[in-house]
């Protein structure tokens, strides 16, 4: 890619957005300065223990602390009947409060792994020994934990959107189709697990309580802190300067919260670290899913009818869902078009938002059937969906801001060799490997959320931007110095970017893929009206020129519209049809996701989201014991993912696609990467040997039992 050139006085600035640019914090990184939320040492620094529950269901009957207080180094042990008091009935920022974090206030135990106590210990060790050694007697009642499409239980729910959307008469449009494919995908219970585990400290400073944290939006969760103690939101402060991952795991959790109860109880910092069996089960995850698919068309595979049902799960603490049927909304117009999310709730943790949560899934189903229905009409899988690119949102009816798939399809379709594939089945080999191409569409919705920042022209020439973004892999905060350098007229050495403190004010949370786009315009608005303030030629005074800006109005402005990234996904595939191993050879995916501000961390993410497709395709799967209502191996031992031998070949790469309606022109990349990749491979495999495989992962075993082409 090329960058403009601008002239700000006599010097030349070369334009930093658009072209490729290191981390700003890398070098802190990979030499250790960076210092992650675990690592920073404080004075009195005490350490404390999660104690979780091995019961599935019932109630504390007693919790044994006296030979626990005896114990080395032990201070105190906080459980039901001691921890200060919280309110669980607080409206938050995200709607309805979230009680899964609302640890020690009663004595129920609503799933395995529940928090029951905290030991707080002098150092980390002695904390984990006296917390392992800890008895606490139960009153155990029958657990659920059985998850199926056949939940009479079940119920429809959708926290953003319609649960249920209807237009035009279903069976009517089956009963008429030419062709129908109706058919039923599952997707196994998947996690997060990021590579820094969560961990929080939380001291009294002069009144003040500091929380350093690692998280996705240290304004959002220093807000629910406050809300959940009752504390003025001024007093409270959660600094997360770095975060290694997050994925939607790292909200408000429970290690925060007992943390700062620990530390108003003992009046001195307490640092709560999670391990990574106890990750399993407090920090969510994405819920199993039983999907239904029903696409009717007529003989030139136009669809008449479309069908996607989603049933996932929850716990019986807090509602969350993890809503499939809304891919089925943007991508693919039908006469009778029907989607519905299901959930039910039983005696497990509560899930959680995880990269591309309902997209993700439900592009598995989806995708997966549109394959299906090109091989029943004898129509090739990308030509299906060109007949089937809508002009509308296909629910909303609302025009789109941009949708470039088609593109995306086309570059990806010349330069992955598309043309060439022989659509027959089983017919590829190299040895004993039979050989699979694959694709699907992915899309994923671009929004951007009101955000506040700060620029300030510094005497010495420089700017500081603060802004409370949170960067957690992504590349946020060397995406926001470029963006500012631009909107200042300056060089990218000469922009100091601040986040990650609630200290800095409102802004939106990293997730949902609108975190840098949402930031962005905040940093624009700052700057734009700094750079007209500087060119009044006033001087610049030593304490420096700060403006300040807020994108409530802006935001609230624009018109309603369809607003999303989208992406094609390729996949080659080799299957061993003696072993049942399958093996990806090759992916590409070319994507419309707005400008990319900064194509090497750009890159990285979208490769990073393809890669777990990869994962949820062919690895992934938390297995529940229906008897204890706990994990099978959870850890990183029996929870398998895929790693560098796993991937030999991926490619990521984009189209041009700004967005007329945002000042930067982004959309957002985080998780679109991840969207269609698992449907692409499943299509992949069934095109190397013939079977269709409709329930994740695509284990060896299951290639084994449903045979093939030998």
């Amino acid at each position: 890619m090329t960058s403009a050139t601008t002239t700000t006085g006599t010097r030349a600035v070369k334009g930093s957005v658009g072209s490729a640019h290191t981390r700003v914090e890398g070098r802190d990184k990979v030499t250790g300065a960076a210092r992650y939320a675990g690592e920073i040492p404080f004075a009195e620094l005490a350490h404390g223990w999660l104690a979780l529950s091995t019961v599935a269901r019932g109630r504390i009957r007693s919790v044994d602390t006296a030979p626990v207080l005896a114990m080395p180094g032990v201070l105190a042990v906080l459980h039901h009947e001691n921890a200060p008091r919280v309110d669980t009935d607080y409206v938050g920022l995200l709607g309805t409060p979230d009680p899964t974090a609302a640890v020690f206030q009663h004595d129920r135990v609503p799933h395995m792994g529940w928090p029951v106590a905290l030991v707080v210990a002098e150092t980390s060790e002695q904390a984990r020994e006296a917390a392992e050694a800890l008895v606490v007697h139960y009153e155990q009642e029958p657990h659920d934990v059985a998850f199926s499409a056949d939940r009479p239980d079940a119920y429809p729910l959708d926290n953003f959107g319609p649960a249920v959307t209807q237009k035009g008469d279903l069976e009517t449009g089956l009963a008429a189709s030419a062709v129908v494919v109706d058919a039923e995908y599952t997707t196994p219970e998947e996690h997060h697990n990021p590579m820094e585990p969560h961990a929080a400290t939380a001291l009294w400073d002069g009144g003040r309580l500091e929380v350093v944290d690692s998280n996705q939006g240290t304004f959002w969760v220093a807000s629910e802190i406050a809300n959940m103690f009752s504390l003025d939101p001024a007093s409270v402060r959660v600094r997360s300067e770095h975060v290694g991952g997050g994925f939607g795991s790292k909200g408000l959790r429970a290690h925060q919260v007992a943390a700062v109860m620990a530390a108003t109880v003992l009046q001195r910092p307490v640092r709560v670290v999670m391990t990574r069996r106890q990750m399993f089960s407090l920090t969510g995850y994405r819920s199993p899913t039983t999907q239904r698919v029903r696409l009717g068309a007529d003989a030139d595979g136009r669809l008449r009818a479309l069908d996607h049902s989603s049933l996932s799960l929850t716990s019986t603490v807090h509602e969350f869902i993890e809503a499939c049927a809304a891919p089925a909304r943007v991508m693919y117009d039908a006469d009778a078009h029907h989607t519905a999310n299901r959930l039910v709730r039983l005696d497990v943790p509560t899930p959680t938002f995880m990269r591309a949560p309902g997209e993700a899934p439900g592009s598995f189903a989806l995708e997966s059937a549109l394959d299906e229905l090109a091989e029943k009409c004898g129509i090739d899988p990308i030509e299906l969906r060109v007949r089937n690119e809508p002009e509308r949102g296909p629910v909303s009816g609302l025009p789109f801001s941009s949708r470039n798939l088609l593109a995306c399809f086309r570059e990806g379709a010349r330069r992955f060799g598309w043309a060439d594939r022989d659509p027959r089945p089983g017919l590829r080999r190299d040895g004993r490997w039979l050989l699979g191409t694959g694709t699907a569409a992915a899309s994923f919705g671009s929004a951007a959320m009101p955000s506040t920042a700060a620029v300030t022209a510094e005497a010495d020439g420089t700017f500081t931007v603060r802004v409370n973004a949170a960067d957690i892999g992504t590349g946020a905060r060397t995406a926001l110095t470029l963006v500012a350098a631009d909107a200042l007229e300056t060089a990218p050495d000469q922009v100091r970017v601040h986040i990650g403190d609630s200290d800095l004010g409102p802004a939106v949370l990293a997730g949902g893929s609108m975190g840098t786009r949402s930031w962005s315009w905040a940093v624009m608005i700052a700057a734009g009206e700094l750079r007209e303030r500087l060119a009044l030629n006033t001087g610049i005074p030593p304490e420096g020129i700060t403006v300040r800006s807020d994108t409530t109005a802006a935001i609230g402005a624009l018109s309603r519209k369809e607003r999303h990234s989208f992406g094609a996904q390729f996949a080659e595939v080799a299957v061993d049809p003696a072993t049942g191993e399958v093996r990806v050879r090759r992916m590409l995916g070319i994507f419309a996701a707005g400008r990319i501000v900064n194509p090497l961390t750009a890159r990285s993410q979208l490769v990073g989201g393809m890669t777990w497709g990869i994962s949820m395709a062919l690895h992934e799967e938390a297995v529940r014991d229906r008897a204890t209502g706990g994990h099978y191996g959870a850890d990183l031992a029996g929870y398998h993912v895929a790693s560098h031998a796993d991937v030999p070949h991926i490619e990521a790469d984009w189209v041009d696609d700004v967005d007329p309606d945002d000042p930067v022109g982004i959309k957002g990349i985080g998780e679109v990467g991840i969207v269609g990749a698992a449907a692409a491979v499943a299509n992949a495999v069934w095109h190397a040997t013939g079977v269709r495989h409709r329930n994740l992962p695509i284990r060896p075993d299951r290639v084994l039992t449903a045979g093939g082409h030998a």
